[in-house]
Order: structure tokens, then sequence, then C-alpha cells
């Protein structure tokens, strides 16, 4: 029984793969994979900036939290944006001026100028940036897309965004070894012109949505969108993981550093594996049976990513942690995009948007708000107890999210796509 099953599941996997050869959604993922390749790059080089300026952990954590936190006040005009904006406008304005901020970075390192508050701030810019257009960004799919290939393209977003996850960082590793820290970022500007180049041509012009926008209830798609059990379950269970596991990767600098007396090469490996498991992890759901109960695998993957958090915080060696942070990112990103399909197949067309830009807001906007409490908690009793506190308070959200929306009550009726 197992050979026709492995045979079904390699045939799924080489029909998803042949997604890639298709002009438009094949040029918008590599435009993607460079463009992300920077953005990572930059991961490493910023904390590892901050640090070398003297800053402490808590200023390491209040740089992810200004990435992070305007999604609390902008995702959800993002959103009104993608669902009533001219989405290539909003994409490629917002990209450009976002920019201009390594660009900013790589003038004051080459220069000296730089300060701590000065990269907080920079940092500030590119989450409101991110905030206003990535729920454009994240509807494009869709529309590259059919209905029933939804899962597949996001998986491979996914794929495409945690092999640069590998990348960036060993990029990064090169450029630090060579031409420095201002290397990292010089490159994360240079790739910000092909994804926007490809963003203004794979999109087509006007509106997203036939639907006009109610003045009297912008955010009217909200309600419906809240409503349905499904999406609201998928959204808790972002929102949880980003609250209290996604501090992980934000203070694995200070964990390698401060605990392990490892330097950029440690950092840099810890990142590389979370980025190979998110790849592994990504993978394995192309050749996973489409049939099934997304939302109840993503809480369960989800409360092992808890779990490995907790375990990062009592592990006692340097060499283990890459080995963590493997099995993280393949829960991590499993669950995520599990989760990502039940609201982009589910959400209604002209909420399409609104409910993208919910689920960015569950997952960056939870991660802003943990980032800045963990990074409280490691000041006051240190990086291992801040994190295994994080980990076992993820699980115990995990267990309640799933206890409030049990399979038999979560199967209500997908709405309209």
């Amino acid at each position: 029984m197992a050979e026709p099953s492995a045979r079904s599941g390699l045939a799924r996997l080489h029909g998803s793969l042949a997604l890639l050869a298709t002009r438009r959604f094949g040029t918008f993922w590599f435009s993607t994979l460079a463009s992300n390749l920077g953005f990572w790059a930059q991961q490493v080089a910023e904390p590892w900036l901050l640090l070398d300026l003297g800053a402490s952990a808590f200023v390491v954590g209040l740089d992810a939290f200004m990435l992070d936190a305007p999604q609390w006040l902008f995702t959800l005009i993002g959103g009104l944006l993608a669902d009533h904006a001219d989405r290539r406008r909003v994409i490629a304005w917002f990209q450009a001026l976002q920019m201009l901020c390594p660009l900013a970075l790589v003038v004051l390192v080459t220069f000296g100028w730089i300060a701590p508050w000065m990269v907080v701030v920079l940092a500030l810019v590119v989450g409101v940036t991110d905030a206003l257009s990535m729920p454009s960004y994240q509807s494009i799919v869709p529309s590259l897309v059919n209905h029933d290939q939804i899962p597949t393209g996001l998986a491979l977003s996914s794929i495409q965004f945690n092999l640069s996850r590998i990348l960036g960082p060993a990029l990064a590793g090169a450029l630090l070894a060579t031409v420095g820290i201002v290397g990292c970022f010089a490159v994360n500007t240079a790739s910000y012109i092909p994804f926007i180049a490809v963003a203004v041509w794979i999109l087509p012009r006007g509106r997203a949505s036939g639907a006009a926008l109610d003045r009297k209830h912008p955010f009217g798609g909200m309600r419906t969108v809240l409503g349905d059990r499904r999406l609201r379950g998928a959204l808790m269970t972002v929102l949880a993981t980003g609250l209290f596991a996604n501090p992980l990767m934000t203070f694995s600098a200070v964990l390698v550093r401060q605990t392990f007396g490892g330097g950029s090469t440690a950092f840099s490996l810890t990142l590389v594996a979370f980025g190979i498991g998110g790849l592994v992890g990504a993978g394995a759901l192309l050749a996973m049976d489409p049939d099934g109960d997304h939302r109840t695998r993503s809480s369960r993957l989800a409360m092992l990513f808890g779990c490995l958090v907790v375990t990062a915080a009592v592990d006692p060696w340097l060499w283990t942690l890459p080995v963590i942070t493997l099995v993280a990112g393949l829960a991590m990103t499993a669950s995520n995009t599990l989760a990502n399909t039940v609201v982009q197949q589910t959400a209604r067309s002209e909420h399409r948007g609104q409910a993208v830009s919910m689920f960015m807001l569950a997952m960056r906007g939870g991660s802003a708000v943990g980032s800045l409490i963990t990074g409280i908690l490691v000041h006051l009793v240190g990086v291992r107890t801040a994190l295994a506190i994080d980990g076992a308070a993820a699980v115990v959200a995990q267990l309640a999210i799933a206890r409030a929306h049990p399979p038999a009550l979560d199967r209500s009726p997908p709405s309209a796509a």
C-alpha cells in the first residue's frame, strides 16, 4: 500500500514543480527569490551591526519590534489597498521607498556616521512600507494560478522564501568575510530592482477587485473573515506562533554570542539550518495529500515549534543548536503555509486582501510584540529562561486554540472564492 502512495506523492511533487516553468509564475518566483536573498543577508548583518555598536539585547529586540510593529497600525490599510487600489502601483512605490533604507545604511556605515538609533529608525520605515505593500504582494499568487493550484503556489513561494533563508545568510557570511558588513546592505539595495520590475510587469493594471469600497464600513470584510471558524482558527494559530515561538530566531544572535560565545559563522549556520528546515517543510507540502484538515495540521506543527523553542532554551551545546533550528524551521514553515492556504482558499475574492492583511498582522504583528516582550525578559532573567517561558506559552496557547476549534466544529462551509 505504501508504494502506490509514494508514487502518487512523487507525481504530485512533479506536477507542482512544473508550475515554475510557466512564464508568469516562474518569473515572479525567481525575482522574489533574488529580493529575499538581499533581505536575509541584511537580517544577518543588522543584529550583528547593533552588537558591534555596543547595543544591548533589548535594542536588538527593539530593532526587530520596529520592523514588525507597524503591522498592527498599517497592515489592515494595506489590505484595503490590495482589494481596492492598483496593486502594481502599491508595490512599486512602497518597495522603491523601502529600497532607500538599506541604501542609507550603506552610506552611514561607509562614512562612520552610524549609530544604533539610526538602525532602529530605518527598521521602522521598512516596517511601515512592508505593512502597506505586503498584502498586495501576498495576494499575487492567487492571481497567477488557478484556484485549485493555490496550495501549490503558496508552497512554492514558501520554498523560495526558505531557499533564500539558506542562501542569504551564506551570502552574508561571505560578504562579512570579504567586503565587510556594508556589502550585505548593498546587496539588499540592489535586490529590490528586479522584484519591482517584475511586479509591475506581471500584475494587471487597475483595481484588483470590482467591488466598491464601503466608505461607512471600510473594514467590514474583517467581520466576514472572523465569522468563518476555519479562518479564525488559522489566524489564531499564526498569532500564537508569532507571539511566543518566532522570537527564537530574533534572539538566536544573543543566544549564540552571549551564551555559547560563538561568532558570526555560528550565527549564520543557525539561520541557514532554520532555512533548510523551512525548505524541507515547504517541499513536503507539495507532496502532501491536498485533502485533509489543513488548519488542524497547522496547529499541531505550531505546537511542535513551541516544544523546540523550549529545547533550544535548555540546549547545553552550540553544535546541536542548528539541529534544533532546522526542525523548528520545518515546523514553523509548514504550519504558517498551511494556515495561509486556509486563508487564501477560504476567503471571498472581494475580501482576500483584508484576509491576507489579517494573516500578516497575526504573523508579523505577533512577532513584533513577542520580540519586544522577549527582549524585556532577556534583560530581566536571561536569554535561556526567556526562551523557555516563550516556548511553554506557545504550547499552552496552541492547546487552547485546538480545544476551542476541534475538527468536528471547524468544518464550516468555505466562503466563495
